[in-house]
Formats: structure tokens, sequence, C-alpha cells
């Protein structure tokens, strides 16, 4: 990006604090209303170094709340679009994509080389999978909870996943983490409202849409802003770990 692109920037976080991000990568996993969001508030903080990684494309129902799906993207790979987005805003950023459906099979090799890990996957059996990874890996990482069913925009939190509550999300994760061993004060966004609408385990995919192999679980409703905001907070979470100790 330009020196007059990031004036704004700099003059908040000063020459150093810049060239931090500009080194920084980072890598997001889900590119649906939360990732795509995440994705846009770091590029346009100055960060240029991404790896992609969602199997999905941009689907009609992904209208109302992703930042990548516009009419002329519906049917495109989410990693495809959002790396052209990426490039509108800096043409000089390096992106790596994989539109792979990330597993045990692919984890080794897929996260590598990143100072930071935003999950922003929305499916049980996925998001426990790359949590234990991170954690026994020591990757530095971010996840991000359930964004449906949820209205109130001041609920939403960050803090040790261990922390959240009224989250049937997160309390489906905790449980299965601890039943592998994995305690680690892992960073979590989540929401403290409470679900509008009754919502149980069942209402959770264990796998990501188009890779179900179990019965069909009822879709969640959910609003424009709410993913963005929970997106959002998960990319300051990385650029204020970037920015830390700067003198």
């Amino acid at each position: 990006m330009t020196e007059a692109a990031l004036s704004r920037t700099e003059l908040l976080i000063g020459a150093q604090g810049l060239e931090r991000l500009r080194e920084a990568r980072v890598c997001v996993i889900g590119l649906g209303g939360v990732g795509s969001y995440a994705v846009e508030a770091l590029v346009r903080a100055g960060l240029q170094h991404f790896t992609l990684i969602d199997f999905d494309k941009v689907g009609e129902s992904n209208l109302n709340r992703q930042i990548i799906a516009l009419q002329h993207t519906i049917g495109q790979p989410k990693v495809e679009v959002t790396r052209d987005r990426i490039l509108g805003v800096n043409p000089h950023a390096k992106v790596l994509c994989h539109q792979v459906f990330l597993d045990e099979t692919n984890r080794p090799t897929l996260l590598v080389d990143n100072d930071f890990y935003i999950d922003a996957i929305d499916s049980l059996g996925p998001k426990i999978g790359l949590l234990e990874h991170a954690v026994l890996q020591g990757l530095n990482i971010v996840t991000v909870m359930g964004a449906g069913n949820r209205l109130d925009p001041g609920s939403v939190r960050i803090s040790p996943l261990h922390k959240t509550h009224n989250c049937p999300l997160a309390r489906r994760v905790r449980k299965s983490l601890g039943k592998r061993g994995i305690r680690a004060q892992i960073p979590c966004v989540w929401s403290a409202e409470k679900p509008l609408l009754p919502e149980n385990d069942d209402d959770l995919p264990d796998d990501e849409p188009g890779q179900q192999r179990g019965r069909k679980r009822r879709t969640v409703g959910s609003i424009s802003y709410l993913p963005a905001i929970m997106g959002m907070h998960a990319a300051a979470w990385v650029i204020n770990s970037i920015l830390d100790n700067i003198e």
C-alpha cells in the first residue's frame, strides 16, 4: 500500500508499528461472515502476507452477512474472491489460497509459516481438530464462536475460551477439548448474549456445509453485523498482538 494509504494508520501506531504489520504472516481459516471481515480489517491495517483456507464457494444465502458475497461473486471460490479483494486494497500483498477442507490429513502441511491464525470455522468437528492441532503445535491462534441467533453487538467479548458462557458452540468445544486433554487458555471471541431462539447441541453442525456426513441440522438465523463485529474483534486481537511491546 502507498504511504498516503496508510498515513492515518501511521499517525496512530508509528512507522515501527506499520513495519511490524507489513512483515506479519496471518492465516485465516474460514471465509464466511466472520473470516471475510477479519481479512478486510487486516489488509486495511497494512498486513500484506495472507494464507486463506476455505473449501466453499460464495452462495446466495451469504449475501446477508459476508463482505465477499456480491451478485457477481456467487458461485466463485471464497478463497479466490477474498484474494481479489485483498489485492484490490493492496496490489503488493502476497496471498496463498487453499480451496480445501481442513482436516487431520492436511493440517500439518497447511498450518505452517504463519505468525498468527484466525479460526473462523463454524462447524464443531473441524473447529475442535484445528484448535487441538494449534495448541499441540504452539500456534498463536484466536478462535471465534457462534455469531448466529443473536442481535446485540454490545455483548461481544474476547477472553480465554474457558470463561465463555451462553454459547452452545463454545460449551461443546470446551467439553471436547477437555476430553482430549487440551486445557490451554485459547483467546476466544464470543457473545455473552443468550441465543434468541432455543438452541441445543443438535443445531451445531459437525461438518462444514457441503461436507456433511450426518443428518441435516436446523439452519440458525443470522444478521448482517454480528459476524462482522466478531471478525473485527479477531482481527483486532491479531493486530494488537503484533504491536505489543512497541516502544
